[in-house]
């Protein structure tokens, strides 16, 4: 495992990713790339010569378990540029005092749109899109050899996995329609794949509000059209829809992420007039805010894992971001508290957008490259100076929407009330 200190210098010309631009020294300003596209500080976006050319990658293609012990990628071996190569399943141990990769790979390769989950026990869901048919099933080492359950199938045209449930032993998976939306469990079941609900609506996303793996936040278009907001799901309740988000009534309202531990949410909406990256409290009256540290120009900022183990700080959470620009993708660290976003540059090789937090405030960033065929970097949440006083100047404000009272043992509505300025600072 690889500590990775690596704030404002690069780490080598990444497959996929340039390192990324130095700190702002503001503490509430965005870093501004000097040219567009060039992040402040970062590499050429040009590898350097001799760079790792590597395996290709699939769409999505790593994936973890909620605690982060095991991940799973589709990856194909090197070859030459042109060559046709196969894709196959590789499982990562993270657990250890050093990660290690297993390939995972049978007499055929597989699709480049198939999907892979890794299990608490280590095992490898797969799902397969065969003719009009979704087929899943569990992949694990057997010696040299691969060893293959097969757990059924499911006639759909369109089907995509969730994130691994907290409990570490189901996967759920998506079948979106225009009217309504299916959810399926597809492994962790008695008898292979099972419908668990029909939910009406175009459904998209997947969080996981709880760590017993009992609600489920989905975006969701009503029928007919109409803007998108989340919805809270309850497995144990026939798949019961309850309101999650609803900023404004016209807004989009997205969950990205969830915190069980805080209740701390990451969402996108575009209720201040625009599509931006905003944080919330579950279950809290506090408002709904739109940082402005968290829309640099020039660039789509994503986040992708939220600090555990924070009970009742929401604040305190580090965030991890993903930070895409025409350079490429590097790290961002945030916290909401200090209102200032930390930019890191990626490990050569990162899988982009993959990582967890230790609950100390430590980032595992996984990565692999021609030096280190499964390799962790370490980048340790930095501190925040204590902000200055906002103004009440146009963009100087977080905009914020009221919330409702809390519902016990039901997540709830985090806005419904006109968009209005907040009245306080963080």
């Amino acid at each position: 495992m690889t500590a990775c200190a690596i704030e404002g210098g690069p780490a080598g010309a990444a497959t996929t990713a340039d390192p990324g631009p130095a700190e702002s020294g503001e503490p509430e300003e965005p870093v501004v790339p000097a040219e567009p596209g060039e992040p402040v500080g970062a590499v050429p976006a040009e590898p350097a010569a001799g760079a790792w050319s590597g395996a290709p990658r699939a769409p999505g293609a790593f994936t973890l378990t909620a605690d982060g012990a095991y991940g799973a990628r589709l990856t194909a071996a090197p070859g030459a540029p042109g060559e046709q190569r196969a894709w196959y399943p590789e499982r990562w141990t993270l657990d250890g005092p050093e990660p290690y990769a297993v390939p995972l790979p049978l007499n055929q390769p597989e699709e480049p749109d198939a999907q892979v989950a890794p299990l608490a026990d280590g095992r490898v869901l797969i799902r397969r899109r065969v003719a009009d048919r979704q087929m899943f099933s569990l992949l694990y080492p057997t010696g040299p050899a691969t060893g293959e359950l097969a757990l059924g199938a499911v006639e759909c045209d369109e089907m995509a996995l969730l994130p691994p449930s907290p409990d570490g032993t189901s996967v759920y998976a998506l079948s979106p329609g225009d009217h309504s939306s299916l959810l399926w469990l597809v492994a962790g079941g008695a008898f292979g794949p099972e419908l668990v609900a029909e939910i009406p609506g175009h459904c998209s996303g997947g969080v996981w509000l709880d760590r017993a793996g009992r609600m489920l936040a989905l975006d969701r278009q009503l029928p007919g059209g109409g803007p998108v907001k989340a919805v809270a799901v309850d497995l144990e309740r026939n798949g019961e829809v309850s309101p999650l988000l609803q900023i404004t009534p016209s807004s989009d309202d997205r969950l990205l992420l969830a915190d069980a531990d805080s209740g701390l949410l990451l969402i996108r909406s575009d209720a201040p007039g625009h599509d931006r990256l905003g944080w919330g409290v579950l279950g809290s009256c506090l408002p709904v805010r739109f940082p402005e540290c968290l829309r640099p120009a020039d660039v789509a900022v994503t986040p992708f894992a939220v600090q555990p183990g924070q009970m009742l700080m929401p604040e305190s959470c580090a965030v991890a971001l993903r930070i895409d620009g025409a350079a490429g993708s590097w790290v961002g660290i945030w916290r909401p508290q200090g209102r200032r976003l930390h930019q890191f540059a990626a490990p050569e090789g990162w899988s982009a957008g993959a990582g967890y937090w230790s609950r100390d405030g430590v980032l595992h960033l996984p990565y692999a490259n021609a030096s280190t065929p499964c390799g962790v970097a370490l980048c340790e949440a930095p501190g925040d100076e204590e902000p200055p006083p906002e103004t009440g100047g146009a963009g100087g404000t977080e905009p914020s929407a009221t919330v409702t009272p809390p519902v016990v043992c039901k997540p709830v509505p985090l806005g419904q009330a006109p968009l209005h300025r907040a009245a306080s600072p963080d």
